[in-house]
């Protein structure tokens, strides 16, 4: 197997910036677009966010199961299971602006997010696989799951940053021409970082029987049969016990991301009396923070696994959603014209008293939002460092690689549970009467104190509720650096012929990870069947 350099580390971590990139201007910066731009309720924002991802259960699996498969025919073989998937998203990318053209219907930003997630979608799954396939060391999948998250916080701090670039530079306070030049940018940037993965990753070398096997054409038949399969196939990976905590973990720090993304732009337009730069301009320092919080996670998932990061993260984030609340409880006197005085310049204020010297400033503008930086970052850490040892786990149970499904499984439940919290969260902040400004030039609307306090108590409560219950179900998780080297030991054990494990502690651990008896691993199961 071909050893990864430093440059493959990084080109193939670079399409988190269309991974984590798309998503942190989606969902950092979409819903406040619709409500504030675009003359859409929040529940029609929150369903042009939810619905595509519905959608997505059909095209999550199947591009993961057909990337696998692929394999058996003669395109796989000739350019690459992965790959054609991701030569077919360089010229489709750039489409990423159209989501951002204001003055549109409903029906017209619903379809263009619909062809841009499934654009999305098919870069991902099959880039997701590639770093599982490049490596079997524990090791070196940290480090291609670091510099991927490295990239992916970069990213958010770029799309997080941009509104206040492109203002500054060209003018205009608050104008829908703002987001619009920012999706153009991002969609350049996404099919150059694409071509980027394409020259520095590779696939894994076919094993000796997939090498035994011709090489087909697509068939017709089997390819309608590929639903009932699929579908077989992504049960299947929930029967492997890892992999099931696993997604508790990941549902847990995702999702309480997903519900404040979408409250907090409306908390501080309507809380703290802020704006378009005021927004963007914390979100990129809560951005800083979570680039920091990255590494700094990559060194305590290595040495002490990521169940005691995942606690540590979940305290930062609730310490600073907390804050946020006593935000809000408290009304300190003088925000408001302090926050309208500094008018997205944290350098100059024209009340003394909210100057950038001064201390209580400072503190409701940068500690609440660097606490929940810190604690989101490694929240965004800690899955996909541990996605890259589950085929690993799953081998063990199936003899089989099957990084596509799990790839595919993993994009459809975050997109499903996504779409949920999105819809929710934007229903619930219409049922608290949240009026939208009624499109680009109109005048601000002044919230109802039942509507504040709903988008407060959402941001707040949500997320801390979702993540005390992924830390519940994955409060047994034992996947680590010690564990995993004695289930890759086992696995070529198993591999050469063993049927008894190497020792009982081989045995007791290999049985945790997996959820199966010994007896029953190496394929002498149901679990998956070719």
């Amino acid at each position: 197997m071909r050893q990864p350099r430093w440059y493959n580390y990084w080109g193939w971590g670079s399409g988190d910036m269309l991974g984590a990139g798309a998503q942190a201007v989606v969902t950092g910066w979409l819903f406040y677009f619709f409500v504030t731009f675009c003359d859409l309720s929040a529940t029609e924002a929150g369903l042009i966010l939810g619905l595509p991802r519905l959608l997505e259960a059909i095209t999550c699996p199947l591009i993961g199961y057909v990337s696998d498969n692929l394999r058996y025919t003669w395109i796989g073989r000739r350019i690459g299971r992965r790959k054609i998937f991701l030569i077919a998203t360089v010229p489709l990318l750039p489409s990423f602006a159209l989501i951002f053209v204001s003055g549109q219907t409903f029906t017209y930003y619903l379809l263009t997010f619909i062809f841009f997630e499934f654009v999305y979608t098919m870069f991902l799954i099959p880039w997701e696989t590639l770093a599982a396939e490049m490596t079997s060391d524990y090791g070196k999948k940290a480090k291609f799951a670091g510099a991927r998250m490295l990239i992916a916080q970069s990213s958010a701090i770029l799309a997080s940053y941009l509104p206040t670039l492109i203002i500054n530079n060209l003018g205009g306070k608050d104008s829908p021409s703002t987001f619009l030049i920012m999706a153009a940018i991002f969609g350049a940037i996404f099919s150059f970082v694409v071509i980027l993965v394409l020259i520095f990753s590779w696939e894994r070398p076919y094993t000796d029987a997939e090498q035994q096997i011709e090489a087909q054409p697509l068939d017709l038949k089997r390819a309608l049969a590929i639903p009932a399969i699929m579908f077989r196939d992504l049960f299947s990976t929930l029967r492997i016990r890892a992999f099931r905590q696993h997604l508790s973990i990941y549902l847990g720090g995702y999702i309480s991301q997903d519900i404040f993304n979408t409250a907090f732009p409306i908390f501080v337009v309507t809380v703290m009396m802020g704006a378009t730069l005021i927004i963007s301009q914390m979100l990129t320092a809560m951005y800083v923070a979570q680039l920091i919080s990255v590494l700094i996670a990559i060194n305590i998932v290595i040495r002490t696994g990521p169940v005691i990061a995942y606690r540590i993260a979940i305290s930062f984030y609730g310490a600073g959603l907390l804050l946020l609340l006593a935000l809000y409880l408290a009304r300190p006197a003088g925000l408001a014209q302090g926050m309208d005085a500094l008018g997205g310049n944290f350098l100059t204020a024209l009340d003394p008293s909210w100057s950038m010297f001064s201390p209580a400033l400072l503190f409701w503008l940068f500690v609440p939002i660097l606490l929940t930086g810190l604690g989101r970052g490694t929240l965004n850490f800690v899955p996909w460092s541990v996605y890259n040892y589950l085929p690993d786990v799953d081998e063990a149970v199936t003899a089989q690689r099957r990084e596509g499904i799990f790839a595919g499984v993993m994009t459809l439940v975050r997109k499903v549970a996504q779409s949920i919290a999105v819809v929710i969260t934007g229903k619930i902040i219409d049922m608290g009467g949240y009026i939208s400004s009624q499109g680009p030039g109109a005048a601000a609307v002044q919230q109802s104190p039942q509507a504040i306090a709903t988008v407060t108590w959402l941001l707040v409560l949500g997320p801390i509720l979702v993540m005390l219950a992924g830390m519940l179900a994955s409060w047994r998780f034992r996947l680590n650096a010690r564990t995993h080297a004695v289930l890759m030991a086992e696995i070529e054990h198993l591999r050469a012929g063993g049927t008894e494990p190497t020792s009982p502690e081989a045995k007791a651990v290999v049985e945790n990870l997996t959820g199966w008896r010994y007896d029953q691993l190496w394929g002498r199961n149901g679990v998956a069947r070719s």
